[in-house]
């Protein structure tokens, strides 16, 4: 797809202090890298086998027969064999973000990892390892999620990972542990009303591998999407970008006119730059987020399924509520309770 020969010009940096501001963003982004992982006697995944320690057996519903992506399997506190690896090593490695702010980000003062994703990998990290410091975090970018659960990079993926049919041809989810949807996320000022016909000609960024691109994929309304040798060494991801934070920061440059993304992880973004906002009343799409896991993986979704029993649990006085109050209730209000779980056979 050619680009418009009349491009603005890059804008000022909005909501960021200036050039200053423009640097430590880039920093940031640039430092979301995949880390290598640290050489252990097992790698962050066992074999994928069946039976014994009294591992969870039931085989991943396959995409054609995908009917109801959030159904995973019963919970269950029992042992197998990537349980048991988790154990000899003695560390859950969790594959999150640390540039999303209020779900996975690295807090400027004290340095260390905080948000809602980060209290659910430390309540996993608790159940297994009975230490909820028990972690290595890696960061990875969006478009390396699924990749690094295949080559054993990390043993679960807790990044705001939408469950849908596609994906479960790759790897396994827990139940669902938050409810999202799509939406348009563009300064204030702009005619951009949502994700509607005002987006015609309008340079939209998403992240590659996002189910935000695929949604633009089915339906632009007309919006300049796709880079040019996109997929490529030539790519020069500029609309579509490995990294999801990379859209907001073209968007603050005025090198995109919108960005199509998560309501959830927009609202944080709109708090980071008040010269930003949704547009559009709701989302566009409902999804779901889940825990990921390697494809098979099936004694370990069922033990995070069983934290998340355990997660929900309490009412308003729930882990879930209290992480929620804490870090997503400012951008995100109104929720009373977490998605209900669904297990296959119900």
């Amino acid at each position: 797809m050619s680009r418009p020969k009349d491009r603005p010009g890059r804008g000022g940096l909005r909501g960021w202090g200036g050039v200053t501001g423009m640097a430590a963003a880039c920093a940031v982004t640039a430092a979301l890298t995949l880390l290598p992982l640290a050489h252990h006697s097992g790698g962050a995944g066992a074999p994928d086998t069946s039976g014994g320690g009294g591992a969870v057996t039931a085989v991943q519903t396959r995409a054609e027969e995908c009917t109801e992506p959030e159904a995973s399997l019963p919970a269950s506190g029992d042992d197998g064999p990537n349980i048991d690896a988790i154990k000899q090593r003695g560390k859950l490695i969790a594959g999150v973000d640390q540039n999303s702010f209020r779900w996975g980000y690295r807090n400027p003062e004290s340095r260390e990892l905080e948000g809602f994703d980060i209290d659910l990998v430390r309540a996993i990290a608790k159940d297994i390892l009975g230490d909820p410091d028990a972690v290595i975090f890696r960061a990875i970018p969006t478009n390396q999620r699924i990749a690094a659960l295949e080559n054993d990079r990390v043993d679960v993926v807790v990044r705001t990972m939408t469950i849908n049919c596609k994906r479960l041809e790759q790897v396994s989810f827990s139940t669902a542990y938050f409810q999202a949807g799509q939406q348009v996320l563009a300064p204030k000022e702009s005619p951009i009303t949502g994700y509607d016909s005002s987006l015609k000609g309008k340079r939209v960024c998403s992240a590659e591998g996002s189910t935000a691109y695929e949604a633009l994929e089915k339906k632009s309304f007309g919006a300049l999407y796709k880079d040019d040798f996109d997929g490529t060494e030539r790519d020069p991801d500029l609309l579509t970008v490995p990294n999801q934070l990379d859209c907001l920061v073209r968007l603050q440059l005025g090198e995109v006119d919108a960005v199509v993304t998560d309501n959830a992880l927009a609202a944080g973004q709109a708090a980071q730059d008040p010269a930003v906002e949704l547009k559009g009343k709701t989302p566009f799409t409902t999804e779901y987020y889940g825990v990921a896991t390697k494809k098979g993986a099936d004694d370990l979704v069922a033990r995070v399924n069983k934290v998340l029993v355990d997660y929900r649990a309490g009412g308003t006085d729930s882990a879930w509520m209290t992480s929620y109050r804490e870090w997503l209730a400012a951008g995100l209000p109104g929720i009373t309770a977490p998605p209900a779980p669904k297990y296959r056979g119900d």
